[in-house]
């Protein structure tokens, strides 16, 4: 008879373990599992009532420039005993969670000269927890913030030093930062300048005392410093007041000529005609030139954080690419800081921000920064034709917005502000797209309205309904998505609301070029380098994007010759394999050279010949051949005689 398990008594036990077996598999099952630990009390929420202990008393060294080390000593009135200190997380401008509390270190805090314990929150780990002992008036806070080696990173040198206020202090949480009160004070090393938008109450020695501020004015205003300085006068009309603070490595590099001082006079000249209205008491550019700090664009209410390279001024013509940076930085005090998003603002800086209308904060201030540009003469017609020129041209070899929105793209400062690496393919992932196709889209905005009412109406008069009210004041007003399509529907009625929920929220493969047509211009392409692109020399790399699809690092370290920055998505260098950690080594059996690769492709135009290139990745030498015949294609406008030149009308000083 077959054999059977369940034949015969002598295979029971057998039954039973196979039983028991099924049994607590069942079991395990069924079980419930592990229980998440309840998280902690949450922070306590910011309400809009006064800190009631008073003012907060800061006070920030930085006589150890060279260790690029902070000392900050700060005291706080208490009233009880318990209280949670925010080190500020969220920062205006850069829109995302950008402060790095990793630079924050040697934390001691005080009562009565003894120590007292703080603890950081387990979840949060920018705040702190503090119980101080009975009947503590005061508590004395002591750290350093321990700023970047490198002077690219952390905009501190032997010379210069940019400070923000957000770095070098601890804020008490359960209020808005307009309601709590700081007095300040910065220790400067010996014999240095500095400029800054707060308002001096006294100094004594190079230990400078400013008035009495909130905090949210605090962190609104940073600070300036530096060996070599020069403070000038853009003025328009004495109740305009504007200044540019210039710091350089160099006392050679402040020297600036007659007509490059009329060009940032003219800035302040035209944003008043723009927005017809001004807030602040007095506005500052503050602004390093130098080649050992980076560069920076950061907006305030009353002044901007501002850096470019050391030759600014002094080879003028160089700078034509970043010469909208100032204009940019200034419509922000119109745009982003006196009108804001309303999901943009939050009551402190340790509460989240949300970036949904990033496209109209960075976007609009985009194209008016370009217009400002272009109408203070600090580029020429022909240079502003060119910029959007080729915003366009970008992206049409950029096939990135078949997959995604405009709008998903203003998550990326959040998406990204966490450690996560930069884009390797920014045309195809989208990266900050909402500053550059913003142009086109308020462009095309812009000369929609003067074409709808003939010639009559323009975005300026928007500019002046929607930015110019309450002139003078420092309050700032939020609007949103309606406020915006209400305001434009008032100088020009059209479907503005589908206008922008196509451009802006939908997935659009074309390239919005109809700013371009409606301005009386078409784009095109030819070998014809503009002659300010030629001038730009080293600063800005090289770039064949148009053309093979790539473009190289600037050459500002003996190892960085031929350093691939960017490869272009679906580019015939993407298609050949090159990829942007590459080095290119040689171009036809010779050397690489930026001028002898555009030989190369303009040579191959007349020939049948691929383009040989050899390329080294890590330790492996690559060689490519690219078939390609199509020259360098410089994009360009076009003037088109049958359209009205209302592009040109755009970038004309205002009457």
């Amino acid at each position: 008879m077959p054999f059977s398990f369940f034949h015969g008594k002598k295979f029971a036990p057998v039954v039973a373990v196979v039983w028991l077996a099924f049994a607590a598999a069942a079991l395990a099952q069924n079980s419930p599992g592990p229980q998440p630990t309840p998280l902690p009390p949450a922070i306590v929420a910011p309400a809009d009532t006064p800190y009631p202990a008073g003012a907060i008393s800061l006070v920030v060294d930085i006589t150890h420039i060279p260790d690029r080390l902070l000392t900050v000593h700060e005291t706080i009135p208490l009233k009880g005993r318990k209280i949670t200190l925010l080190y500020p997380e969220w920062l205006p401008g850069t829109h995302s969670p950008s402060n790095s509390i990793g630079e924050l270190a040697g934390l001691v805090l005080r009562a009565n000269g003894q120590p007292v314990r703080w603890v950081r929150d387990p979840v949060n780990m920018y705040a702190f927890h503090v119980e101080a002992p009975q009947d503590t008036a005061t508590l004395d806070i002591d750290f350093q913030f321990l700023a970047p080696q490198d002077p690219k990173r952390g905009r501190i040198s032997s010379k210069f030093a940019d400070v923000t206020w957000n770095s070098v202090l601890l804020y008490p949480a359960g209020y808005f930062s307009r309601d709590i009160q700081f007095e300040t004070a910065i220790r400067l090393p010996e014999g240095w300048k500095f400029a800054c938008a707060l308002e001096v109450k006294s100094q004594n020695g190079n230990l400078v005392y400013f008035q009495e501020t909130t905090l949210n004015t605090l962190v609104d205003a940073p600070l300036y410093a530096g060996v070599n300085f020069k403070r000038v006068d853009l003025s328009n009309t004495p109740d305009n007041p504007v200044f540019l603070d210039v710091f350089s490595d160099k006392p050679a590099d402040l020297e600036i000529t007659p007509e490059e001082l009329q060009y940032h006079r003219n800035l302040a000249i035209e944003a008043q005609k723009l927005f017809h209205s001004h807030h602040y008491d007095h506005y500052d550019f503050l602004f390093s030139v130098s080649d050992i700090v980076s560069g920076k664009g950061l907006e305030h209410h009353q002044s901007s954080e501002d850096g470019a390279h050391a030759n600014y001024f002094t080879d003028w013509g160089a700078g034509v690419a970043g010469r909208a940076l100032l204009p940019h930085e200034y419509t922000h005090s119109w745009n982003g800081k006196f009108r804001r998003p309303a999901d943009l603002w939050t009551p402190n800086f340790n509460v989240p921000m949300r970036n949904d209308l990033l496209w109209v904060y960075e976007g609009l201030t985009d194209y008016y920064g370009n217009v400002l540009t272009a109408r203070s003469g600090m580029r020429t017609p022909e240079q502003a034709r060119d910029i959007f020129a080729q915003i366009a041209a970008n992206f049409e070899i950029s096939p990135g917005r078949t997959w995604r929105s405009l709008q998903d793209t203003t998550s990326q400062p959040i998406a990204t502000s966490h450690g996560t690496a930069p884009e390797e393919w920014p045309s195809w992932q989208r990266s900050y797209d909402y500053y550059p196709e913003s142009d086109l889209i308020w462009l095309d905005a812009d000369t929609k309205v003067r074409e709808l009412s003939a010639g009559r109406k323009s975005l300026d008069d928007f500019a002046k309904l929607f930015f110019g009210i309450n002139n003078g004041s420092y309050v700032t007003v939020t609007y949103t998505l309606d406020d915006l399509v209400k305001t434009l529907n008032s100088v020009q009625p059209y479907d503005w609301a589908e206008f922008f929920h196509t451009r802006v929220y939908q997935i659009n493969p074309g390239v919005p070029e109809n700013g371009i047509t409606q301005g009386g211009y078409r784009l095109v392409y030819n070998d014809d380098e503009p002659e300010w692109l030629k001038k730009a020399g080293s600063y800005r790399g090289a770039s064949f994007a148009t053309s093979l699809g790539f473009s190289l690092k600037a050459e500002d370290s003996p190892d960085a010759r031929g350093r691939l920055s960017d490869v272009w998505w679906s580019s015939p260098a993407f298609k050949a394999g090159i990829t942007p950690d590459m080095q290119l080594l040689a171009v036809n059996g010779q050397k690489y050279t930026a001028a002898g690769l555009k030989e190369s492709i303009l040579a191959a135009e007349t020939n049948n010949e691929p383009i040989r290139l050899l390329l080294k990745r890590g330790d492996d030498f690559v060689t490519v051949s690219l078939d390609y015949h199509d020259g360098m294609r410089y994009p360009h406008l076009e003037r088109v005689e049958a359209t009205p030149d209302r592009l040109d009308a755009i970038l004309a000083p205002a009457k």
